[in-house]
């Protein structure tokens, strides 16, 4: 089979942040949130030459080790070869190392990248092997499902593959992030989960998260219980304390707040009534973000015009 053939244009990708686990929902529920990283990939003569703004832009590596390359790298392995050499602008706006899903929004956007700039890569890397790739890299689905559907997705593995169905989150819920300056490593907080919990939290998580797909879809007002974890977030509360401390006074005002994700950013669930009052609740150690929910999920968008990126 011939080697793949490839454009000469540049490509822009532009993927979201993304909440995983959404409280009970762990390793399975991702919600894409409104905040972007853009990346413009072309392909050139020769070498590897990237260019980083904004997060990261002082620790990220600028040669084959970046998430980016690695996952361009093993895309454009399964089309059957690689360009002779690649020229990357990256935009970089999703906190790195807060549990929004960066480094899955590398990976997505290495495949969509890949998908941009390869003039037969739509027809041979359909889209199942879109959606599985990244996991060979993060081994766990989740955010990489929401970041390339876009809305509320259900991930799950099946015989070593990964799966997801998109769902339409309700257009009254507002995202408020809380994101806190320094950060808490994936490999942390998940080695705190113990490896057995009691049969009573996980029957009463399994019933919240059932709660949370009618939650998030069509009854928003049940964002509160259907919310409720008992499997991560106070194991991995030694590791963000002031994480953990911020959700519990967050829910007991009433407020639908989660760890997004690994941590040690904390989500808010409101309303446009009450998203203005839950932002102003950050106090000075936080960064708080009113943001929206993204429904397209990573997407090859017109090259920027000066100053978009």
């Amino acid at each position: 089979m011939a080697g793949p053939a490839f454009r000469a244009a540049a490509v822009r990708v532009r993927v979201p942040a993304t909440s995983a686990n959404l409280g009970p929902g762990f390793d399975a529920l991702g919600l894409a949130l409104g905040l972007y990283d853009d990346v413009v990939v072309r392909v050139a003569d020769s070498g590897l030459h990237i260019d980083i703004a904004g997060e990261g832009s002082e620790t990220l590596p600028r040669d084959e080790k970046h998430l980016l390359i690695r996952s361009l790298r093993t895309a454009f392995d399964l089309l059957g070869g690689q360009p002779r050499g690649l020229e990357i602008v990256c935009a970089n706006r999703i906190p790195h190392g807060r549990g929004l899903g960066s480094s899955s929004a590398a990976n997505c956007a290495g495949i969509d990248a890949e998908r941009g700039v390869a003039l037969s890569g739509h027809a041979r890397l359909h889209e199942p092997a879109h959606l599985d790739l990244p996991p060979q890299v993060e081994r766990h689905p989740l955010n990489v499902a929401a970041c390339l559907l876009g809305g509320f997705t259900l991930s799950w593995m099946e015989s070593g593959a990964a799966r997801a169905i998109r769902m339409e989150p309700a257009d009254s819920i507002v995202p408020v992030v809380f994101v806190p300056g320094k950060p808490v490593l994936t490999e942390t907080a998940r080695g705190l989960l113990p490896r057995h919990v009691p049969h009573v939290d996980a029957a009463t998580n399994a019933g919240r998260a059932a709660l949370l797909v009618e939650a998030l879809t069509r009854r928003p007002e049940l964002l509160l219980p259907a919310t409720e974890d008992r499997l991560h977030q106070e194991y991995r509360a030694p590791a963000m304390p002031e994480s953990a401390a911020l959700v519990e006074r967050l829910r007991g005002d009433g407020i639908p707040a989660v760890i997004s994700g690994a941590g040690p950013t904390v989500m808010a669930l409101a309303d446009a009534d009450t998203a203005d009052k839950v932002e102003a609740l950050a106090g000075t150690d936080w960064a708080a973000n009113r943001l929206s929910l993204d429904q397209q999920g990573a997407s090859v968008l017109p090259l920027a015009t000066p100053g978009d990126i």
